[in-house]
């Protein structure tokens, strides 16, 4: 076991070799990669050997302005005299190769720039923060702690500088005029609140009590997003993976969840396969443990997925919030409020959703009081105020023993950056719990009215169209 750890520690040094020497490489003898990377990184970034090349570097191009040769960039190396014996012998002998190479993709390596400045800087924080915490730090205290870990996780190469409100009018006109890329639901009113659904690098956040329906709404969406060819990443840390699985069984094969074993295995599979030949999405159900996992692990998931079956999400879905935890948070150590650390988590949830071009959807608790509460408000979501802070969408999941008897869920808005929060302020969608599946109800009945049910009233919305135009399973008998 340790010798097996031990191993993956030096294939993981060797690779961040293999790449320093790629980026000080490029910045060397790269014009267009210079340009859009130099003013990004820093001497603490770079190690040994690189950090000293860096060094001459910068300072080579600050006072010519342009890229060295390779015999050019040794005089100054040797005229400079400011490496060690060690790291000027390793550099003339790695300084060849530099100069000897095969451009890599541009934007790739950008990317990947970005990234290991991202890296190098946590790394250095934490290193820092350590020093502060042990008392070894000559100028900086505790208090510096969190500035030096912002700062850190700010690092980035967005180089835009801001909107011109006069010069970019053309820009601005466009941008309302273009039709926006979303996500759109299966249910008529939450497209109608979202505008034709939910953009990409956005957080959306359902706020419900214990047992009111929260992963029964994102296992629902998820099986509806995939009936629509969409790719789907549902992470879940609080049922295991296949559990998620029957649920969104039961919705897409319109079959009850206590029901799915008696069907035989011909009947499961051949109803899954029209599913299959329907859509070319794909979905895909990752457990984490809970608070076992943060936007760190999610990250590489991602990554993983995409490296080893191709697989790109149009859209995340992380059941749910509150059992997260924080990468930054954690580094931090120490005792930390539940404003900070659930804020910090959405802002970390949000921040993969910009990074992966994608809406994240996820759900929070209420408070105790807002279990029993039938008029859930913002001041109801558990622990931290700093969430709805940061959410693009976040809407309230209501029941009570009325709403529950007309098979219904009201839902509240609470906070809508997409559209005016007050139009649809409130409505209610139908719930079949048995087979974990949401439908549009008619809204002029007021459902807390009702003297007897009907069953599911299903009107022309596309949920609508969707259970009516599913197959049913024939002889088997529910």
């Amino acid at each position: 076991m340790k010798v097996g750890f031990m191993v993956e520690k030096l294939k993981e040094k060797i690779l961040e070799i293999k790449l320093e020497q790629t980026i000080l490489r490029n910045l060397l003898t790269n014009d267009a990669y210079t340009r859009k990377v130099a003013a990004f990184l820093a001497p603490e970034y770079f190690e040994g050997v690189y950090k000293g090349l860096f060094s001459e570097f910068t300072k080579f191009i600050a006072k010519y302005n342009k890229l060295p040769t390779q015999e050019s960039f040794k005089i100054e190396i040797d005229e400079a005299d400011r490496m060690s014996d060690e790291h000027y012998r390793h550099a003339m002998e790695i300084l060849p190769n530099i100069f000897n190479y095969e451009k890599e993709n541009l934007e790739w390596l950008v990317d990947r720039t970005e990234k290991w400045c991202q890296d190098r800087a946590v790394y250095n924080a934490i290193m820092e923060s350590i020093q502060v915490i042990d008392g070894k730090h000559q100028t900086l205290t505790k208090n510096a702690l969190p500035d030096i870990l912002s700062k850190a996780l700010a690092v980035t190469f967005d180089t835009n500088i801001g909107h011109d409100y006069i010069e970019n009018v053309d820009d601005r006109y466009d941008f309302y005029t273009t039709t926006e890329e979303r996500i759109p639901f299966d249910l008529d009113l939450f497209n109608q609140i979202t505008k034709g659904g939910l953009p990409n690098k956005t957080l959306n956040i359902a706020l419900a009590g214990t047992g009111v329906g929260k992963s029964l709404f994102m296992c629902h969406c998820a099986g509806a997003a995939l009936t629509m060819g969409k790719n789907v990443l549902y992470i879940t840390m609080e049922m295991a993976e296949e559990r998620i699985a029957e649920r969104i069984d039961a919705n897409l094969l319109n079959i009850p969840i206590d029901q799915l074993e008696n069907m035989s295995r011909d009947m499961f599979t051949d109803k899954v396969g029209q599913i299959s030949a329907k859509t070319n999405g794909k979905l895909i159900i990752k457990e984490y443990p809970t608070g076992g996992a943060n936007a760190s692990h999610f990250r590489a998931l991602l990554n993983e997925l995409k490296l080893k079956k191709n697989f790109v999400p149009d859209m995340i879905y992380i059941d749910y919030l509150n059992i997260c935890s924080s990468s930054r948070m954690k580094a931090m150590g120490g005792s930390i409020n539940s404003y900070t650390y659930i804020k910090s988590i959405a802002e970390e949830l949000r921040g993969l959703a910009v990074e992966f071009d994608v809406p994240v959807v996820s759900a929070t608790q209420t408070t105790r009081s807002g279990y029993s509460n039938d008029d859930v408000g913002l001041e109801d979501t558990s622990e931290s105020f700093g969430l709805p802070a940061t959410a693009d969408l976040m809407f309230a999941l209501i029941s009570n023993e009325e709403l529950s008897n007309n098979r219904q869920i009201l839902v509240k808005q609470l906070k809508n950056r997409y559209n005016d929060p007050v139009a649809n302020g409130r409505f209610v969608v139908g719930v079949d719990r048995s087979k974990m599946r949401l439908y549009d109800v008619d809204q002029s009945t007021n459902p807390m009215n009702r003297e007897e049910d009907d069953g599911p009233a299903f009107d022309n919305s596309a949920s609508g169209q969707r259970l009516n135009q599913e197959n049913r399973f024939g002889d088997f008998k529910l």
